[in-house]
């Protein structure tokens, strides 16, 4: 696995700067809704609330994936990058290929 460990930190960090970027472009969306009825009706303030919650709620999604993808990019740096967290044993290549974060084998992800 140490030959493929460059290709998968590239990938690593080019989806951490492109969710990062995402952060940034939606940070409007997640500010709080001004609730001034002179400003907006009953039903516009309830579509912005719904509207921030979604966005909060996509951003914390947003904040683990880069937290996983942050804890892969230790493992690489520790050399422990491919080799299951749980079993220790090595993680099938299509596995971290589909999701080079993933800190476990199949097996012990169907156990967890």
């Amino acid at each position: 696995m140490p030959e493929d460990t460059e290709y998968y930190k590239n990938k690593l960090l080019e989806r951490k700067a492109e969710l990062e970027n995402h952060s940034a472009q939606s940070r409007e969306s997640r500010e709080p809704v001004e609730l001034d009825q002179t400003k907006m009706g009953r039903l516009s303030r309830q579509d912005a609330l719904m509207q921030q919650s979604m966005a909060e709620a996509t951003q914390r999604n947003r904040n683990l994936e880069i937290h996983k993808i942050e804890a892969a990019l230790k493992r690489i740096e520790s050399g422990n990058f491919g080799f299951c967290a749980a079993c220790d044993e090595e993680i099938a290549k299509a596995r971290l290929q589909n999701d080079p974060a993933v800190p476990t084998c199949i097996a012990c992800a169907q156990k967890g």
